[in-house]
């Protein structure tokens, strides 16, 4: 097989070049995933599995996920919104805009924290209107749901923003010639266009929420069976020097999320398959 991709190739150098890429990915990926399994190994079945699944563990995965998930839904909506504006007009400020949607790539997470929870604390600048109204943010699921739309926006708009771009607007101009409305033209041009690029911004900006400690520590208020989530259960663990404990739920989010992203990325191919099939 590798001298068949060797006659293919029309660069030189595919043998170095793919054992320095099966080398790099070895030392920075495969070695460290597989000490994490094997520090988990240490345990027995049956202490892996009282880790994994104790109650206060279960409801930290049941926030994790389920914040993760309902963060990403807001963003695919508000991403592509913000994405669309950015490719499609020229107004005034435009560049400012753009520039700020990457801050929460480059702001700490330790910033964009403690900045979410001057805003809604009871007495932030938010916070002290909306707490007469009975809403808490702060120290609450909630605040962490805002945290996570907060550093997911970009991975939507920036997957989206260079799909949009490079699309024909001929074929848009097209669709509206043969008489489709704004919205059948949207729905049946646009969109099977941008989906793959839209459910990858999905995927990134789900897995960075359920990866994200930095800014939801500050604002969640980490309150046992309310607002703690598996990243700070992984640090009470290590606090704690269980580190088989803690290497075990990793491993359980490892596996997670890995099969979540495998079957996105399979959505991904399936549409890419009927888009060249049509």
């Amino acid at each position: 097989m590798l001298s068949s991709l060797k006659k293919r190739s029309i660069i030189p150098g595919f043998g170095v070049c793919m054992g320095f890429t099966l080398f790099y990915l070895a030392l920075v990926v495969i070695v460290p995933l597989a000490g994490l399994f094997m520090q988990a190994a240490q345990l027995s079945a049956a202490d892996f599995w009282r880790a994994v699944t104790d109650a206060r563990v279960l409801h930290a995965y049941k926030v994790s996920f389920g914040i993760a998930f309902a963060a990403a839904l807001v963003n695919i909506v508000f991403g592509l919104l913000l994405a669309w504006v950015l490719a499609r007009y020229r107004f005034f400020g435009k560049k400012l805009i753009d520039a700020l949607v990457d801050l929460p790539f480059a702001l700490p997470t330790a910033v964009a924290g403690i900045a979410l929870s001057a805003l809604y604390a009871p007495q932030g600048w938010l916070g002290k209107y909306l707490d007469p109204l009975g809403v808490q943010v702060a120290f609450t699921p909630l605040g962490i749901w805002v945290a996570l739309i907060f550093v997911g926006l970009p991975f939507v708009v920036r997957t989206v923003q260079p799909v949009l771009q490079d699309m024909e607007k001929e074929l848009e101009e097209a669709a509206i010639s043969l008489g489709a409305s704004r919205w059948q033209t949207f729905w049946l041009v646009i969109m099977p266009s941008i989906f793959p690029a839209l459910l990858t911004g999905f995927a990134m900006a789900f897995a960075r929420g359920l990866g994200e400690y930095g800014s939801v520590i500050f604002i969640a208020g980490n309150i046992p069976g309310v607002s703690e989530i598996v990243p700070l259960m992984i640090v009470i663990k290590l606090e704690q020097y269980d580190y088989a404990a803690a290497a075990a739920i990793a491993c359980v989010m490892l596996v997670a999320s890995f099969i979540l992203l495998l079957v996105i990325n399979r959505l991904q191919q399936r549409q890419a398959g009927k888009e060249a099939f049509a």
